[in-house]
């Protein structure tokens, strides 16, 4: 793992606020080249530290307005049984969020849907039609009072 430099966590911060911030204003404000901005974030890229650049929707108007917690326990657990649960959860669009986790439960999964309807039709196709889920409990977001992608460096 790389060792972050305050350039570099400058930058990240910059691009965690706004990713199509352009490379002058980057530079301007770590106090920098913009070619050392453009190679200090080719390198970022290159190293996985910088993962991809996106834009947050809001998932109320854009009508998904249901978040789901759910815990999924499943019968048998090896490393081949983990890994394909994991393949078929990045797979599916309403999984926002797929956690390995201990404890009680396996795996702990954000679940978005445009309502609970659908996200019956979620949980039948994807864990009743899998042998292996012995247990899934969901809990339903009343609110959301913070939501934040920013890791603050």
């Amino acid at each position: 793992m790389k060792e972050l430099d305050r350039i570099d966590r400058a930058i990240l911060n910059i691009l965690q606020d706004d990713a199509a911030t352009p490379l002058r204003e980057i530079a301007e404000r770590v106090h920098s080249s913009v070619a050392t901005c453009q190679r200090r974030i080719a390198q970022l890229r290159a190293s996985g530290v910088l993962l991809k650049d996106v834009a947050l929707v809001d998932r109320v108007q854009a009508g998904r307005p249901l978040t789901v917690f759910v815990s999924v326990e499943l019968d048998h657990q090896n490393s081949a049984i983990l890994q394909q649960f994991e393949a078929q959860m990045r797979r599916e669009s309403d999984v926002m969020s797929c956690y390995e986790v201990a404890g009680e439960f396996d795996f702990m999964l954000i679940v978005t849907a445009a309502s609970m309807e659908a996200y019956h039709e979620f949980t039948r196709r994807v864990f009743t039609s899998n042998n292996n889920v012995i247990n899934v409990k969901s809990l339903f977001a009343m609110n959301c009072s913070k939501f934040e992608t920013k890791l603050t460096l």
